[in-house]
């Protein structure tokens, strides 16, 4: 067994890919024409987002994130946060703790996006 994809319910899928495409680089894997399910081109594990009313339809009783009461977080790993972390704040993310060294031999720091999600941008543990 392989974790496949994680998928966020927003509001708006084409506005939530826009982000990320322009917040972190990623490009937008799929989108179906309906405009309720997308997803990006993150590697092995893929990003996907299904908006809230879609799944309202399925029968789910989706719950909207909130940053100030998160129950996960999203996490990108890159060699240089301090650029990630500007990048995305210039595309509309919002600071949520900025860069930090931590004593594990991490740099973090976490943004969230338009929906509430929290987003960790850090570096690899250095061992």
């Amino acid at each position: 067994m392989r974790l496949k994809y994680t998928i966020l319910y927003v509001e708006d899928v084409r506005s939530s890919l826009g982000f990320y495409e322009q917040a972190f680089g990623f490009n937008i894997k799929f989108l179906h024409e309906s405009g309720d399910y997308g997803e990006l081109d993150t590697g092995d594990t893929t990003l996907a987002f299904s908006s809230l009313a879609l799944m309202t339809t399925l029968g789910k009783s989706p719950a909207k994130a909130n940053v100030s009461a998160p129950i996960f977080e999203i996490a990108f790993e890159t060699d240089d946060v301090a650029a990630a972390f500007d990048k995305a704040v210039l595309a509309g993310a919002n600071k949520v703790q900025d860069i930090k060294d931590e004593p594990w031999g991490q740099t973090t720091s976490y943004v969230s996006d338009q929906n509430g999600f929290l987003i960790e941008i850090c570096s690899p543990v250095k061992l």
